[in-house]
């Protein structure tokens, strides 16, 4: 029987991106878009607030854009603050690398596994999906999915008791499968 694990996300992640305006390296979405429109043309930008001083950086999403190239319903959600928008841009690699900053998902994600460890079968067969592209360590999710200790899954690993078609060291952001024997 195959079980079901998900990885979702809780609240928005932090981004970490040097502060022009003290030593800080962390920044808070602020939930916030500014749109600057000059005759047809618009720029579009997340705000986020530094945690360190409370100065607002603006993460460029698009400039120099012609309105009429954008759909109305993005521009609905622009204006209406969209936070599952602001979720998306985040995670966008472009806007990433446009604007030269990465996310943090540290305490900003959970693992849902419906309540029950399974210890209690032979054979567990566990399919993780992720609901977000969250980077999170294979063993890691596995540890806390059946209470275990890091070290326990490293050992059922190196025993052939943990098998999986992704290396569990590295951290990974996509959907997996592994099955635990005992």
């Amino acid at each position: 029987m195959l079980i079901n694990w998900a990885v979702v996300p809780t609240c928005l992640p932090i981004i970490r991106r040097r502060c022009h305006a003290c030593a800080s390296a962390r920044f808070r979405p602020s939930g916030r878009f500014r749109l600057n429109a000059n005759h047809k043309l618009i720029d579009i930008w997340l705000l986020a607030l530094c945690t360190g001083c409370g100065d607002t950086v603006k993460l460029e999403v698009l400039e120099r854009t012609t309105v009429r190239s954008i759909p109305a319903e993005l521009l609905d959600r622009l204006h209406d603050n969209d936070s599952r928008l602001i979720a998306e841009l985040l995670q966008d690699p472009i806007v990433q690398r446009r604007n030269r900053f990465v996310l943090d998902w540290d305490d900003a994600w959970r693992l849902d596994t419906n309540g029950s460890a399974h210890l209690d079968r032979d054979i567990v067969e566990v399919a993780v999906r992720f609901a977000a592209r969250i980077p999170v360590r294979p063993a890691r999710l596995i540890a806390a999915g059946f209470g275990l200790s890091r070290a326990e899954v490293d050992r059922m690993s190196e025993e052939g008791m943990l098998v999986s078609t992704v290396r569990l060291t590295g951290k990974l952001s996509g959907d997996f499968t592994f099955t635990l024997k005992h």
